[in-house]
């Protein structure tokens, strides 16, 4: 037994083994070399297997790390395999490179360098790479502005009968003609002015009161189913008519028409509108205009509304007509047997003086 070996101790109780030798030094000694290579192998594997689950979050080879020519980027050959990362290319980080063959080949639609390591998802998904490109669609969205550009921008519905929002003051045809004209119907005369305007095969334009006509349908109809034409002259006929806001204005001008051709039926057409005692403005032209009709105006007032007599009406018609003249006169609105008696008179003379009857300007 060498020197400084210690002899085991006796021991004090029966019941307990004696405890084996210590090793020498020497023994020791000869187990350290062995010890310190095992521990270095374990470092090193510690120290690969560190390298390689950090290879996919470290640069690319040739991108700012340097590389070995020749070795693989991920640690020893025939170490495990690390999962790619989504939306890499799928190669395993610690794969070596096959001859001839580029690793972490990319998709076709977006090359990319060779690579050993897994790539951050965004860099290889299309929606990184499409704003760099010319947008697939662009001819969609630029669809509006050039149908846009074509159409003019929205503007008042032209008169359906040419367009104009001047007054007309003279028939449609000129030369010798003349138009007459009954405002304020329909009423109590109208049906004898029809018999009368019948009885020479005369054709003339009732410029009628919106109310008046939904009150009297029937005739609103004859006077259509006669050949004549219809003129829209406000709701209620107020005065001064040029006074009235934009707003009422509209109601007054539309709702007189609508109420026209509701009572003369489908089809019914209302060409003009006559502003009450003549009191037209811009403004009431304009929406006359936008709805369809041409204000009307005339060229002669024998003033027969407020009854001056029948030699009055006849004498003031025949100085103050003119050829393709517009005479205003009265079927409503009170008593009109004047009316009706000079009108008698007026229209043999008419035709006498080569008078043809015509409809106002349109």
């Amino acid at each position: 037994m060498p020197e400084h070996a210690t002899p085991p101790r006796p021991s004090s109780s029966p019941s307990v083994p004696p405890r084996p030798p210590r090793p020498s030094c020497p023994s020791v000694r000869r187990l350290r070399p062995l010890i310190t290579g095992c521990l270095a192998v374990a470092a090193s594997l510690a120290l690969a297997a560190c390298g390689t689950a950090n290879g996919a979050l470290q640069p690319q080879p040739g991108t700012g790390a340097p590389s070995v020519p020749g070795a693989p980027s991920g640690g020893p050959p025939g170490g495990p395999s690390v999962v790619p990362a989504p939306g890499s290319d799928g190669v395993p980080v610690s794969a070596p490179t096959p001859p001839g063959r580029p690793t972490g080949t990319p998709k076709p639609s977006a090359p990319r360098p060779a690579t050993g390591a897994a790539t951050p998802p965004t860099a290889s998904k299309p929606p990184v790479r499409t704003p760099s490109q010319p947008p697939q669609p662009p001819t969609t969205p630029a669809a509006p502005p050039a149908t846009g550009a074509q159409t003019p921008p929205a503007q008042p519905a032209p008169p359906a009968s040419g367009g104009s929002a001047a007054v007309v003051r003279s028939t449609a045809s000129g030369g010798r003609t003349v138009a007459l004209t009954f405002d304020d119907g329909p009423g109590p005369a109208t049906g004898q002015i029809l018999d009368l305007l019948a009885q020479y095969g005369v054709k003339a334009t009732f410029c009628q009161i919106g109310r008046q006509a939904a009150a009297d349908p029937a005739m609103v109809r004859r006077v259509l189913a006669a050949g004549h034409r219809l003129c829209d002259h406000t709701v209620h006929h107020p005065q001064p008519f040029a006074a009235l806001p934009h707003d009422k204005a509209v109601y007054e001008i539309s709702a007189a028409k609508d109420m026209i051709v509701r009572a003369g039926g489908p089809g019914t057409g209302v060409g003009w509108f006559r502003a009450p005692g003549g009191g037209f403005n811009a403004d009431n032209e304009r929406i006359s205009a936008d709805l369809g009709m041409r204000p009307l105006g005339w060229s002669v007032d024998p003033r027969d509304w407020s009854r001056p007599g029948v030699a009055s009406i006849v004498s003031t018609v025949r100085s103050q007509l003119k050829p393709g003249g517009v005479i205003l006169l009265h079927d409503g609105g009170g008593d009109r047997s004047q009316t009706v008696a000079a009108l008698r008179q007026l229209i043999p003379w008419l035709i006498a003086q080569g008078y043809r009857f015509d409809f106002p300007a349109s």
